[in-house]
């Protein structure tokens, strides 16, 4: 079986899967959805119940079209060929026959799973380890929420608030040995790649509103671009805005 047991993973894969990278505003205790079913609730039970660490972000504001935004959201793996095509990011998400993987190209690698998906927010499970060069390779399992808000806003475009909860439970022999060290490493991995995932985010929703038919020609030059969700994704885009439900989250 495969050594994939981690805590970055899960949170970089929160934040790339919305394409939504929130900056770190603050560690809160996190709360997982009220509408979560009961089974979904005790599967995840060991992790949040034991979590070594748990935190709630804020996600800073961004404006988009919100139908290209969570058409994202639903295909995580085309979305790293966006940011690839447009050489903003390492992310690399691939499908297996048991499921999706990531490795975010700076030393974190897990699978993924998401849990639950309900209006306008997703629950998600993640396993991996995050290799280091000197110190131990730090192992764990996460639950990460993602939810968000959508605001019409002008030009067919909609400012939409993202939040990213976390229950990270590091492997047991980790803590029995350097809880400390191995908490602060996770939670400075944490921060760095949502300010990085800041920085891509702006740049691939500048680069899709500027000239969406040049973000096209880029993913249909590369071979490995899935070529049925590209169509999809180029109807989309080309296409007149999605209107925006003027009440509360769908």
């Amino acid at each position: 079986m495969p050594r994939f047991h981690h805590l970055s993973a899960a949170l970089i894969t929160a934040t790339l899967l919305t394409v939504a990278a929130p900056a770190l505003a603050g560690r809160l205790g996190p709360a997982l959805p009220a509408e979560l079913p009961v089974a979904v609730r005790a599967r995840l039970a060991s992790v949040v119940d034991q979590a070594s660490v748990a935190t709630r972000v804020q996600g800073e504001s961004f404006v988009a079209r919100h139908d290209v935004f969570e058409f994202l959201v639903e295909h995580p793996e085309f979305a790293t060929h966006v940011t690839r095509a447009l050489k903003l990011a390492r992310y690399r998400i691939w499908r297996t026959p048991k499921g999706l993987m990531l490795d975010d190209g700076w030393g974190a690698i897990g699978s993924i799973e998401v849990v639950y998906g309900g209006p306008r927010v997703r629950v998600m499970y993640a396993k991996g380890e995050y290799h280091q060069s000197v110190l131990p390779n730090i192992r764990g399992q996460a639950v990460v929420t993602i939810d968000w808000t959508v605001t019409p806003a002008s030009a067919g475009k909609d400012l939409i608030a993202p939040t990213v909860g976390a229950y990270v439970k590091l492997d047991s022999r980790v803590l029995s040995t350097a809880s400390a060290l191995a908490g602060s490493i996770a939670a400075t991995k944490a921060e760095k790649e949502a300010h990085r995932l800041v920085r891509v985010f702006q740049k691939t929703t500048r680069a899709l509103n500027d000239n969406p038919r040049a973000v096209l020609d880029l993913l249909r030059q590369r071979p490995e671009t899935p070529p049925a969700e590209l169509e999809e994704f180029a109807r989309l885009l080309l296409s007149a805005p999605a209107a925006t439900a003027a009440s509360a989250p769908r």
